[in-house]
C-alpha cells in the first residue's frame, strides 16, 4: 500500500509540516517545512493564515491521511491550550475540506512510537527521526522534526489498521 501522509504540530506562531510517500515498512520525505505567523496580528486574521497556508500544502500534496499532534494542556498556562485549540481546529477543519482523513495523536504515543518511551526530549525526537527516515542532518527547527514524527506514527497507524483490515 502506498500513500501520501501529513504530519502537523500545530502552533499560532510556528505551524511545523511534514509530507511523507509511505509504501509498506519505508517512507520518503516529499516536503517538511514550517509556516510562521506573526504574532502582532489579531487572532482571527492569523487562523486564516493557519487555515490558507495548510490548504496550499494540502492542495499540492493530496495527502490520503493528516496526522495532528492532540493538544497537551498544563494548569499553569490554560489560555496557551484555548489558542491552541483555535489552531487546531481550523487544521482539522482544512485537513476535512481536503478530503483527508484526519487522525489525532498524542505526544507521548508519538514519542513512544519513535523512542520506545513517552518522555523523549527533542533532541532525542530528532536523531530518532533523522535515523528512521535516513536524513543525512538533523530535521530542523524541532517543529520539522515534530511533524515528521507524527507523520511516521501516522503511517505506521494506517499499516496497522490495513494489516487488522485484511485479517
Amino acid at each position: 500500500m502506498e500513500a501520501v501522509i501529513c504530519g502537523i504540530d500545530p502552533g499560532l506562531g510556528t505551524t511545523g509540516y511534514a509530507v511523507l510517500r509511505c509504501a509498506g515498512d519505508s517512507a520518503s520525505v516529499i516536503d517538511a517545512g514550517v509556516c510562521r505567523f506573526d504574532a502582532n496580528q489579531p487572532l482571527a486574521r492569523r487562523l486564516v493564515a493557519v487555515r490558507s497556508d495548510l490548504a496550499t500544502i494540502f492542495d499540492e500534496h493530496r495527502p490520503e491521511c493528516v496526522a495532528v499532534e492532540e493538544l497537551y494542556s498544563h494548569y499553569k498556562h490554560p489560555k496557551t491550550s484555548i489558542l491552541m485549540g483555535h489552531a487546531r481546529g481550523v487544521i482539522l477543519m482544512a485537513a476535512a475540506e481536503a478530503g483527508a482523513e484526519v487522525r489525532s495523536y498524542a505526544a507521548t504515543r508519538i514519542k513512544r512510537f519513535l523512542t520506545g518511551h513517552g518522555r523523549a526530549t527533542k533532541a532525542q525526537m530528532q536523531r530518532a527521526v533523522q535515523t528512521t527516515l535516513g536524513l543525512a542532518t538533523l530535521p530542523e527547527p524541532a517543529d520539522v522534526a515534530d511533524a515528521l514524527a507524527i507523520a511516521l506514527c501516522g503511517a505506521a497507524d494506517m499499516r496497522e489498521r490495513a494489516t487488522e483490515a485484511a485479517v
